[in-house]
């Protein structure tokens, strides 16, 4: 059980951390000190119910469709060789960071629609959370629940660090060296996650 949370936790984690709109966002409103804890509670329980899609959702499919499991096992750990290697050639190019000072102060309102369109209306969201976590899901079945349970305290963990620790983490998170070391982490364990589909374990 704690092998299926510590995996959850781990691909979670690994495909939350790749810069974008949605990690900007937060770690500017965290900088400001604007509406955090609504933003953060926003997307962490957005990346909580599209996970829940992806763990339980695709294992009621694959009961429906039993020769879709290996199909997907198959096809998810190709995309995480790929979403790995990805990474790695960002590692090697470097030159990436955030910049999330810049901007105005905005209304509640405005922030958690803006939140929700960049978190829902990203195709990407739904291939990470649905498909691909569902797909490796699928090879803990037995232990779906504590899967679920990494997944989705790597997504609380990270936004609530993100937005209340903006300001000690925004020094290193503006600096494209730290990124290179983190897209090395990341690819590293996207590889291992796709490795242990391949073998089966």
């Amino acid at each position: 059980m704690f092998g299926a949370f510590t995996t959850g936790f781990g691909l979670g984690f690994s495909l939350i951390l790749a810069i974008g709109a949605q990690n900007a966002f937060v770690l500017r409103q965290g900088l400001r000190r604007e509406h955090v804890l609504p933003i953060v509670l926003t997307c962490a329980v957005s990346d909580a119910i599209l996970i829940s899609v992806g763990v339980f959702g695709f294992a009621a499919l694959t009961e429906w469709l039993p020769g879709l499991a290996p199909v997907m096992r198959w096809l998810g750990a190709a995309f995480l060789l790929v979403y790995g290697a990805l990474s790695f050639r960002r590692a090697w190019a470097g030159g990436e960071a955030l910049d999330p000072a810049n901007g105005t102060a905005i209304s509640l309102r405005a922030a958690l629609v803006f939140c929700l369109a960049i978190t829902w209306g990203n195709p990407h969201v739904y291939l990470d959370t649905v498909v691909l976590i569902g797909a490796v899901a699928a090879r803990h079945a037995d232990q779906a629940w504590a899967f679920w349970a990494g997944a989705v305290a790597a997504s609380f963990a990270f936004f609530f660090s993100l937005g209340y620790g903006a300001r000690l983490l925004a020094p290193l998170m503006t600096r494209p060296r730290a990124w290179q070391v983190l897209d090395l982490g990341i690819g590293c364990v996207m590889w291992a996650i796709a490795l242990s589909l391949v073998l089966g374990h």
